[in-house]
């Protein structure tokens, strides 16, 4: 395996870099100041810089203004990109846009690409994906997913309850998750329609209050009734859903790894400038052992969490599924995360609890980074299943 980082992937992420702390910290900084939210105006600004630094769309092909990465080369770029909350938002990598984007890129025919991907690549369009729904519905378990589509001549007629959809208050359009064979495993018997906002039936119940300060999007719960799609409405084929799903979700939980090693990263700068410059009990916070220790734990985790992360999508590129790694990844990474932005709240003390910082913040939202994407037992499961099939039968003398 090599870990290296082509020459000219490390430019596009020093780059990324300067523009984040440049361009998109001090606007992060203002609204955490003014105690707003960020609002299209604000983004449609940044996006605009983005783009004028050709710094827009690290996956995409350059025919739609993208830089045309692959996932290995992502790595570095996404974690520069994920300095900030608004830093994927702005250079458009940012979930669930940038996982859509790749589903897209992979199963959308040529009528569904012009239509939804172009302009959502380019910019122009948000978009939804719409799997997880309120109990007794899906969600660790998706094989309960309760949304039913049905024929009705060449139309699709769809009725389900679906939750915790991310983008949904602005999205243009739903890739929408159904049932469409109950007589087979939910596995084969599950297809993906794609349905333009406006479809009647697409009844937009609420935005769902979540934890940390308001995303941008929202996550909103939402009641499909009746809702009346043509054929040509299918991502790829009927029945698969579920292996389009995984296509999607085994990158989406690296780039979330990366995006979120950016953020704790920048905690743990932000926490180490402030305790060298904190005097308490006889000399700088840097002098005394248990922040040393909190500090130096911080940045080995990181770097044990940027590993595996390599690792995952290195397996990617050379075309396997990489299950196992990828869940590894994303529920170590989640896990580190977690402790290191508590490190650096507990090290900052009270300003570390404060809104002055944004470190309370990000340790508030980073605690749904272990459910969603497949909680933290999911991906034990996975990973324990693993070990069981390669050792249960093996004789141990």
């Amino acid at each position: 395996m090599d870990f290296s980082i082509p020459r000219h992937v490390e430019a596009i992420a020093h780059r990324v870099r300067l523009f984040v702390d440049d361009e998109v910290i001090p606007v992060e900084t203002e609204l955490l100041r003014s105690r707003a939210d960020l609002n299209r105006d604000i983004l449609r600004d940044l996006r605009a810089r983005a783009k004028a630094a050709r710094l827009w769309a690290p996956t995409m092909p350059k025919k739609w203004g993208g830089m045309g990465l692959n996932i290995q080369e992502i790595v570095p770029v996404f974690e520069q990109a994920g300095r900030s909350m608004l830093g994927p938002l702005a250079i458009h990598c940012a979930a669930p846009d940038e996982g859509n984007m790749h589903l897209l890129h992979n199963w959308a025919d040529e009528a569904q690409t012009e239509r939804y991907l172009a302009p959502l690549a380019k910019g122009e369009a948000f978009s939804a994906f719409s799997m997880t729904e309120p109990p007794p519905g899906a969600g660790s378990d998706p094989r309960m997913i309760q949304t039913r589509a049905q024929r009705d001549g060449d139309d699709w007629i769809i009725n389900g309850h679906k939750w915790l959809t991310t983008n949904g208050e602005i999205a243009d359009f739903f890739i929408i998750m159904a049932r469409t064979d109950t007589a087979v495993h939910p596995y084969q018997g599950c297809t993906q329609f794609l349905a333009p906002r406006d479809t009647p039936g697409i009844n937009i119940l609420r935005d769902v209050p979540v934890m940390g300060a308001n995303d941008f999007g929202g996550h909103v719960e939402i009641l499909y009734e009746n809702v009346r799609l043509p054929d040509s409405a299918i991502l790829g084929e009927a029945g698969q859903g579920f292996m389009l799903a995984q296509s999607r979700l085994g990158p989406a939980r690296l780039t979330h790894c990366m995006r979120w090693t950016g953020i704790a990263q920048r905690a743990l700068e932000i926490a180490a400038d402030y305790a060298a410059g904190r005097e308490a009990f006889g000399g700088p916070l840097t002098g005394h052992q248990s922040i040393q220790w909190m500090l130096a734990d911080s940045e080995m985790e990181l770097k044990m969490g940027r590993l595996l992360v390599h690792e995952a999508a290195w397996r990617l590129a050379q075309g396997e599924q990489a299950r196992v790694e990828t869940s590894i990844a994303k529920l170590q990474v989640s896990e580190i995360v977690g402790r290191v932005l508590d490190r650096c709240v507990q090290i900052c003390g009270g300003t570390g609890i404060s809104r002055d910082l944004p470190l309370s913040g990000w340790y508030e939202k980073a605690r749904a980074f272990r459910i969603y994407d497949g909680a933290s037992e999911v991906h034990r499961m996975v990973v324990a299943r693993d070990v069981i099939k390669r050792y249960a039968a093996a004789d141990p003398m």
